[in-house]
C-alpha cells in the first residue's frame, strides 16, 4: 500500500523536528551552571526553531526565583524572565502540567510575559516546568503566525522537552547549592571563614601596593550563650541571621562581610578610615537597638561588640597580623564592658 505523499511529508517533518529537540536536549544536558544552562536553553530554542518569542516565566517565591533575581550580568536573562506569582501562573495555566496552546484571547497570558516584551503574538505555547515535584515556571514560545501554536496540534514534543528541562534543572540546583556551601556560611548565607582569609590577603596586599586605606571590624554577639540559655538555640539562630542580614544591609557594595565562626563576623572595608568604619558600626548597632526580636516568652535585643584595626598602623605586616589585632580589641572591648 503506498502511502500519501502528505502523510510522507508530515513524517518527514515530524521527524526533522523531533531532531531539533534532541539537539536542544544534548547541549544543555551538561550544563551545571544555573545562569548558561538557561541562557543556552533559550538560544537554542531560538535558533533551532527560529521562533519570534520565547521566554521563561518564573513563579516568585521559588528557589530558582531568589537565584534568577541574584543574576546582575545577564541581559538576556533580565529581558527574558518573568516573575508571576503562584497563584496567578496556576490560574492561567489552569493548575495543568501539560503544554498549553492558544491563538485566541491572548490577554490572558499577559501576566507571564516579561516586564519589558512588547510582543506581537498571534499564538503561543506554555510548557510548565517543575523542580523536585514542584511546579516552579514554564518555558514559553510566541510567534506572529496564528497558525504557529493552533489549539490541537501534537504537544507530545514540547512536553518532553520540558520533562528533560524538569530534570536539568534539578541537577543544576543541586550543584549550585554545594557550589555555594563551598563558599558561604549554610546559616546566615554570608562568605564563610576561607574565602574571607583569602579576600582579606587580596586587599591587604593591594592597600599596602597602592597605599590604599584598608580597615577591618571584627565583632561578636554580647551575651550570646544567655540568648540562647533563655531563648533557645533556634532563636540564637534567628539573631546571628539578624545581625547578619543588618551588616549586609548597611554595607557599601565594595565592602566584605562574613561568618567567622560562632556568633563572630569579620567586616573589610576597602577604602575605609577607621572613623568612617566607626561610623558604620554605629549605624549597625542603632539599627539593631532600634529593632528587637519576638520569641513566644518575649522581646530581646542584639548587642554587638568590636574591634578595629588598619592596614597602615605600623605593627601590622600581614593579612593575619590586621586580623589578630581587630580581634584583639574586640576581646579588650567586651572585658571593659564586663567591668562594667
Amino acid at each position: 500500500m503506498e502511502i500519501p505523499h502528505s502523510l510522507l511529508m508530515r513524517l518527514k517533518e515530524n521527524e526533522r523536528i523531533a531532531q531539533k529537540f534532541n539537539e536542544i536536549e544534548i547541549s544543555i544536558l551538561t550544563i551545571l551552571n544555573f545562569q548558561d544552562f538557561l541562557e543556552k536553553l533559550l538560544c537554542a530554542i531560538r535558533d533551532k526553531f527560529s521562533i519570534d518569542y520565547n521566554w521563561i516565566s518564573i513563579i516568585e517565591d521559588s528557589d530558582i526565583a531568589r537565584q534568577l533575581h541574584d543574576i546582575q550580568d545577564s541581559e538576556l536573562l533580565r529581558t527574558a524572565t518573568a516573575f508571576v506569582s503562584k497563584e496567578v501562573f496556576l490560574s492561567v495555566t489552569k493548575n495543568s502540567l501539560r503544554p498549553l496552546l492558544a491563538n485566541e484571547n491572548l490577554g490572558v497570558f499577559t501576566a507571564l510575559l516579561p516586564e519589558i516584551s512588547g510582543y506581537n503574538m498571534g499564538s503561543i505555547a506554555i510548557a510548565p516546568i517543575t523542580l523536585d515535584g514542584q511546579v516552579i515556571g514554564s518555558i514559553n514560545q510566541a510567534d506572529k503566525d496564528k497558525k504557529r501554536f493552533q489549539p490541537g496540534i501534537d504537544t507530545s514534543l514540547l512536553e518532553q522537552l520540558a520533562l528533560k528541562v524538569s530534570l536539568c534543572l534539578s541537577n543544576v540546583t543541586a550543584h549550585e547549592q554545594l557550589k555555594f556551601l563551598a563558599f558561604h556560611d549554610p546559616l546566615t548565607g554570608l562568605l564563610n571563614r576561607g574565602v574571607m582569609e583569602r579576600i582579606l590577603e587580596r586587599e591587604f596586599q593591594r592597600a599596602r601596593r597602592y597605599q590604599m586605606e584598608l580597615t577591618l571590624l571584627f565583632l561578636d554577639l554580647d551575651d550570646f550563650k544567655s540568648i540562647n540559655d533563655t531563648f533557645g538555640h533556634d532563636n540564637g539562630d534567628l539573631a546571628l541571621c539578624h545581625v547578619s542580614d543588618c551588616l549586609n544591609r548597611l554595607k557599601r557594595e565594595s565592602d566584605i562581610v562574613a561568618r567567622f565562626a560562632g556568633d563572630e563576623f569579620v567586616v573589610i572595608l576597602p577604602s575605609t578610615s577607621r572613623i568612617q568604619a566607626e561610623h558604620y558600626v554605629r549605624r549597625v548597632q542603632e539599627n539593631l537597638a532600634s529593632t528587637p526580636l519576638s520569641t513566644d516568652l518575649k522581646s530581646f535585643y542584639v548587642k554587638l561588640s568590636y574591634g578595629i584595626s588598619t592596614a597602615s598602623e605600623k605593627e601590622i605586616d600581614s593579612s593575619r597580623d590586621l586580623l589578630k589585632a581587630a580581634d584583639k580589641r574586640l576581646y579588650q572591648a567586651k572585658h571593659t564592658k564586663k567591668k562594667r
